[in-house]
């Protein structure tokens, strides 16, 4: 698992069909930036949970998905390691 910090979305209209209707994201870990499937609702600025590997294909929905990293949870509560005002220490707005 890693601790990530979502950018962006990201729009990909032309998919394989195995693929679906997942919406992608662009998290950044340090100073690289990956796509994630977001499976659990995120928004930018968010700090999440990922998961890589097979992990990643099953939290997406199925072994056979083409995932290689999938957010599994959204932080609550994460202090970065720079001091700034980015969010990340605001409680997120619970949902019902």
């Amino acid at each position: 698992m890693k601790i990530c910090q979502v950018e962006r979305p990201l729009v990909s209209t032309n998919r394989i069909a195995g693929f679906e209707h997942k919406h992608l994201l662009v998290v950044r870990d340090g100073s690289s930036r990956q796509v994630a499937v977001d499976s659990v609702g995120c928004v930018p600025g968010d700090w999440v949970i990922c998961v890589g590997s097979s992990a990643a294909r099953e939290a997406a929905g199925s072994k056979e998905y083409p995932s290689d990293l999938t957010i599994v949870g959204i932080i609550d509560h994460w202090p970065p390691e720079s001091a700034g005002d980015d969010g990340a220490d605001r409680p997120r707005p619970k949902s019902t």
